[in-house]
């Protein structure tokens, strides 16, 4: 799958439980399929669309976790 809507998220435990969801939620209010990976540090957050994407960084932000493009 094509990683060019991505972000390394960093964030562990119930904090990436949360993260889950709201990226489940985001890629099904944009009816867009979503993936997670492993990253050398953190984890990837992948989406078809860049709208889900941005929306999940502004997530990030809400909730203050640090994200970065991939």
């Amino acid at each position: 799958m094509p990683k060019e809507n991505c972000l390394i998220v960093h964030a562990a435990g119930r904090q990436l439980d949360l993260l889950r969801g709201e990226a489940s939620r985001i890629a099904k209010a944009n009816n867009v399929d979503w993936w997670i990976d492993r990253a050398d540090v953190g984890t990837l957050f992948c989406f078809e669309d860049a709208n889900a994407t941005d929306a999940f960084a502004r997530t990030c932000d809400n909730l203050g976790v640090r994200c970065q493009d991939r």
